[in-house]
């Protein structure tokens, strides 16, 4: 309802360092994904980040795999 497509921007998306939640540890979702990436990427990461530190890990990770 409404939508453009513009959430696809990447230019409209926000940094995580911008982000109000942040701060909150990382969610389970982001923890199984980060997990998985890790292991592939043959990284041991630590398992207290936050929602901002995971989310930056998370587009790392999968821009070394592309």
């Amino acid at each position: 309802m409404g939508a453009t497509g513009d959430a696809e921007d990447p230019a409209l998306e926000k940094d995580p360092a911008d982000w109000v939640s942040g701060d909150d540890p990382m969610t389970e979702a982001q923890r199984s994904y980060l997990d998985t990436l890790a292991k592939q990427a043959g990284e041991e990461l630590p398992a207290n980040l936050t929602k901002a530190e995971a989310s930056e890990h998370i587009d790392r990770l999968r821009e070394q795999q592309s």
